[in-house]
């Protein structure tokens, strides 16, 4: 059966709280890939088999001679299935896997009707600008220990000045020993934290904005320009100095040196390659832009947002104000229910344009259980945990689990079926309760079971009025 996990904080290339290390990208095959996802993502086999095979074959394409490599076309992937089945959930971790730049957007908001002053282009530049924070924090990385060597210099410097040029000259030696005696004494202090109550002065640049106004008849959100870059002297040299405690002057000088040792343009130069070559962009709801040729109102408007998205994914060119972008090799991932439309709806330049298709089947109440309780990061162990940091050992035996499962599932048949996203509501409104008074509980140990469940959800769940706006 198909499960949709719930999003857990771990990131996938770090080093999860259990100790194991995620293995290296170039060597996962299509069937580690799906077994990375299958942490996430229970079943929905043909799904993660789709995007294990994608990811793969860019892997693949990467190898292969430039002029061969030009010519390999990413596999784009239209997931169909109802909400809250693991459409979004699955593109996710495999961006996370592939340490991708990633972006989610909602095909509905390129419409004309209900949507102005967005342009399809948008989503490249957003991707951009998260593959440059990506590429920024990778770099701030690599520069750490050097940026602390360099910040804890300049901090010396502010608590003990070096030696004026008239003493050098005139006693170079002694002078210069005690000073550097001295300074090592201070560079010990500072180790050890014992300077943290000294103040010392540093110049920290302002935060204020000059302010303009524009008139203007459409939304500004697009306009790609860069107004520091257009006027640096407006926004350059503005500082005032603070007196400040040693810890935060550290941080403050750190953060300086950071920036002076990261490259902002060869950053932006690798964001650029990082989009063209990794980048993976979901387009949900993809199945609320079908319209028929032929058509009049809202239909028009919706097929004119498919035909301004198809240039982007056969491949075009993209302004960014970190230069140009080709789309060409970009995997697009498009997701939609396809309850009214289906996807033969699509023009068919666009169906085209996404030659793997994939089905994911609706949950059930047996999926619900799985959900509650296997994953890294589930929802009985999430709760778990949060209420352990108050010092509270809650348990859930599999009775309890079992009810919570059966209501979500019945809150689903009964109003709007939104997948897994109603454990979330169902398990927050059985545990109101003792989150509210954990602080003050005289009892630590908790146990859920079924009639606990049935005592704070039957009421509401019976009553579909209450549940419709409760649940």
């Amino acid at each position: 059966m198909p499960i949709y996990l719930p999003e857990s904080t771990e990131l996938i290339g770090s080093t999860p709280p259990d100790g194991t290390i995620e293995p290296l990208l170039d060597s996962l095959t299509p069937r580690q890939i799906v077994a990375e996802l299958d942490k996430y993502v229970i079943s929905q086999a043909q799904a993660k088999r789709a995007v294990a095979v994608a990811l793969r074959n860019r892997m693949r394409r990467q190898k292969l001679p430039p002029d061969l490599a030009e010519e390999v076309a990413p596999k784009n992937i239209l997931m169909i299935g109802p909400t809250g089945v693991g459409k979004t959930e699955i593109a996710r971790r495999l961006a996370r896997l592939a340490q991708s730049p990633f972006i989610k957007v909602e095909a509905s908001k390129f419409t004309e009707v209900g949507y102005v002053g967005r342009d399809v282009e948008s989503m490249v530049r957003d991707l951009v600008g998260l593959a440059v924070e990506m590429v920024r924090e990778e770099r701030l990385v690599e520069v750490r220990v050097k940026a602390r060597r360099d910040a804890e210099e300049r901090l010396l410097d502010l608590l003990l000045p070096p030696l004026p040029p008239s003493v050098r000259d005139n006693d170079p030696g002694p002078a210069r020993e005690q000073h550097q005696r001295t300074r090592e004494r201070l560079r010990a202090q500072l180790a050890e934290g014992r300077l943290d109550e000294r103040e010392v002065e540093v110049d920290v640049p302002q935060k204020g904005f000059p302010s303009f106004e524009v008139i203007s008849g459409s939304s500004i959100e697009e306009i790609d320009i860069n107004i520091k870059d257009m006027l640096p002297n407006l926004f350059q040299g503005r500082s005032r100095k603070r007196r400040v405690k040693v810890p935060e002057a550290l941080d403050h000088l750190v953060q300086e040196e950071e920036q002076k040792l990261v490259d902002s343009e060869s950053v932006g130069t690798a964001a650029v390659e990082r989009v063209e070559q990794a980048g993976i962009i979901f387009i949900d709801e993809i199945d609320k832009i079908t319209g028929r040729e032929g058509g009049q109102g809202p239909d028009v408007s919706r097929e004119g947002v498919q035909r301004d998205i198809l240039p982007i994914v056969e491949g075009t060119t993209v302004n960014t104000k970190h230069g140009t972008v080709r789309t060409d090799h970009i995997l697009f991932i498009a997701a939609g229910a396809f309850h009214v439309a289906s996807p033969a709806d699509l023009i068919p330049e666009l169906q085209g344009r996404f030659p793997i298709r994939v089905e994911l089947d609706s949950l059930e109440t047996g999926d619900f259980v799985r959900i509650l309780t296997e994953p890294r990061g589930s929802l009985v162990k999430q709760y778990m945990a949060l209420l352990a940091t108050e010092g509270i050992t809650l348990t859930f035996k599999p009775d309890a689990v079992d009810r919570v499962a059966e209501f979500a599932t019945l809150v689903n048949e009964r109003s709007e079926n939104i997948g897994a996203r109603r454990l979330h509501t169902v398990m927050e409104k059985l545990l109101d309760e003792i989150s509210f008074n954990a602080p003050e509980l005289d009892e630590k140990t908790i146990v859920i079971d079924a009639a606990y469940v049935d005592r704070m959800l039957a009421d509401i769940v019976n009553d579909e009025d209450l549940s419709r706006y409760i649940l």
